[in-house]
């Protein structure tokens, strides 16, 4: 199944490719403000969908920009797909988008591939056979202090966002860290994660296309990722936050006062300006059960067998 959903992202990638060549006559539409489509996605969707329904005729599809139209309504298996991740950054000739694919069975993630076409970079996870990029293995960064720590994100963007609550976490975790970047792209910011490139991840108003592939790559390569309070069952929430281990035990004290899922104490210390520390025993508990470390190799992904 690993192999399927490679090949479907990189013939995504070579339609990517072939259109950035001349981005400007690519024809773009706005789904709503600063919120963009182009043919390309498009095309790219349509690939996609046409490989793994080859392939597998009896799963489901949830993608972008069709939804769940096509694939089977009420199969076990889902590909979650996001054909161009970071549309805006490619209309404009910035070189920071990618093709983010996965497979959930019976609402799990067993399947991620993420592939940035502009730099050939493939990254893959199977569940339960580790995380790689460009067939070698990858592994979450080893940093224990927020200082020095790079952390990734994204700015809100869309009418009705929370643009002062994000200005308040920006405000929290900005003096304590050695960086912010914001990248453009939620799924090649978690492969980055996952390969050790950053250090943490945290972004609102995502969909489930922006991050399914992604938080396979974190987990199998020995990060966590959750909501905003560390719970881990985040995908259809709009919150998202993500680290090695010792970094996302630090930043959900700081995060879980404003998520949607905070206590009514850990909203009000909002209001109050003072941080929360109320999902302490909740990042705890989850990190004690996924850290696990497992051996750094050069083994080539592979499909899992189902």
């Amino acid at each position: 199944m690993l192999n399927v959903a490679t090949k479907a992202a990189r013939a995504a990638g070579a339609i990517i490719n072939r259109a950035a060549i001349d981005v400007e006559a690519v024809r773009i539409s706005q789904k709503q403000i600063n919120d963009y489509v182009t043919e390309v996605d498009q095309a790219a969707e349509k690939a996609i969908i046409e490989t793994l329904l080859t392939a597998y005729p009896g799963h489901g599809i949830l993608a972008e920009e069709s939804g769940s139209e096509h694939g089977a309504k009420d199969s076990e298996f889902v590909w979650i797909i996001d054909p161009l991740d970071g549309t805006t950054n490619f209309i404009h000739g910035f070189p920071v988008y990618c093709v983010s694919i996965a497979l959930s069975v019976r609402g799990k993630i067993e399947q991620a591939v993420v592939f940035d076409p502009t730099r050939n970079d493939l990254f893959t996870a199977s569940k339960g056979r580790g995380a790689f990029m460009n067939d070698r293995r990858i592994r979450v960064s080893k940093r224990i202090r927020l200082a020095d720590c790079l952390i990734s994100t994204g700015f809100p963007f869309r009418p009705g966002d929370n643009f002062a609550g994000y200005m308040a976490m920006m405000g929290d975790i900005m003096p304590k860290v050695a960086g912010i970047r914001r990248p453009g792209a939620a799924a090649l910011d978690l492969a980055y994660l996952a390969a050790g490139f950053t250090d943490g991840f945290f972004e609102a108003g995502l969909s489930p296309w922006d991050v399914a592939a992604g938080s396979l790559l974190v987990t199998e390569a020995g990060g966590l990722i959750g909501n905003f309070t560390g719970e881990s069952d985040f995908l259809d929430q709009k919150e998202c936050m993500a680290a090695n281990p010792k970094i996302y035990g630090l930043m959900a004290p700081m995060f879980s006062k404003y998520s949607k899922f905070a206590t009514a104490g850990e909203k009000a210390t909002v209001r109050q300006g003072t941080v929360s520390v109320g999902s302490a025993a909740q990042v705890k508990a989850v990190a004690t059960s996924s850290t696990e470390e497992t051996p750094l190799d050069d083994t080539p992904a592979t499909d899992a067998p189902f």
